[in-house]
């Protein structure tokens, strides 16, 4: 293993957990440190931003990103899973056909709402998974969650196969948002399959897959790479002086100049650069004119 620094974007395939695809690009990279920014079901596609070494230090700013999907609800059906793994039954009425009905119930589910986890989820009451307790017939009470649904496109409906775009924030669960969809059309509905397309400002087009890597030159991967910057472009920028760059760096707390920022930036944290250009880290703005590293890149990636 040695040191790898960048975020791959990878296409991950359906029937991998997100760890495992994880471990398979981490080997073809002989990367030392690796780890990804928010997982993927193992029966759902698509985009999984990986992180390598240094890039993992911002790993946690991608959590809170928007994420996109594409989305195939199978209509006049459900399941008590929410998705194909569970048992079926018929749905409550007939699955409607016209369009202009079913695009009105999308847009019925924009904006914010409460959503309650499904007990066929990852998520963890007293260190174990729901699924666990609900394979054994135990039911465990979720607190709701407050999502934002962004957008809900219809793109296409082919006999009983709703194709849908779902833009929505963290933590929303598309499986309950079908089922959602199903009871608002009358007909009921189970999610048949799901693609990440997007991940804040990554988009599933410039991602590859695992043999897609496999088949490259080692020498050529790494320019598959996108720099550990990329994970915060979202935050605002500050570049710095040598003097405030090297205090910085050196575990000071240098003092900035007020024209030289905002007043809406004080407490918020800042992508922070020397004046050539290169990338220093994060730092936050106090009101008391000094600058605090948040997290800063090693000091072998800024010499």
């Amino acid at each position: 293993m040695r040191p790898v620094h960048g975020v791959l974007l990878l296409d991950k395939p359906r029937g991998l957990s997100s760890n495992v695809a994880l471990q398979k690009a981490r080997h073809l990279f002989h990367a030392e440190k690796a780890g990804h920014t928010g997982t993927l079901d193992p029966e759902a596609t698509g985009l999984l931003p990986l992180c390598f070494g240094e890039a993992t230090k911002f790993s946690s700013y991608l959590l809170d990103a928007p994420k996109g999907y594409e989305a195939t609800l199978c209509l006049g059906e459900l399941s008590d899973t929410g998705d194909a793994e569970g048992n079926l039954t018929p749905g409550p009425g007939p699955i409607p056909s016209d369009l202009a009905f079913i695009k009105a119930t999308l847009h019925s589910l924009l904006g914010s709402q409460a959503q309650i986890p499904p007990m066929h989820s990852a998520l963890k009451h007293e260190g174990r998974p729901l699924y666990d307790y609900a394979r054994a017939g135990i039911e465990i009470a979720r607190p709701a969650r407050q999502i934002f649904v962004f957008k809900l496109e219809l793109l296409e409906l082919e006999d009983r196969f709703l194709r849908i775009q779902a833009d929505c924030s963290k933590g929303t669960y598309i499986r309950v948002l079908a089922e959602e969809i199903g009871r608002r059309l009358g007909c009921g509905a189970w999610l048949s399959s799901l693609r990440r397309n997007r991940t804040g400002g990554f988009v599933l087009e410039n991602a590859l897959t695992l043999e897609a890597i496999a088949e490259l030159q080692e020498s050529q991967r790494e320019s598959h790479l996108l720099s550990p910057e990329t994970l915060v472009e979202d935050l605002p920028r500050m570049d710095l002086s040598l003097v405030q760059a090297q205090a910085l760096r050196h575990g000071q707390s240098p003092v900035f100049e007020w024209e030289d920022i905002a007043a809406a930036l004080i407490d918020q944290t800042a992508r922070v650069y020397w004046p050539d250009g290169l990338f220093l880290g994060l730092a936050k703005p106090q009101a008391n004119g000094q600058l605090v590293a948040v997290r800063l890149m090693s000091e072998s990636m800024i010499q």
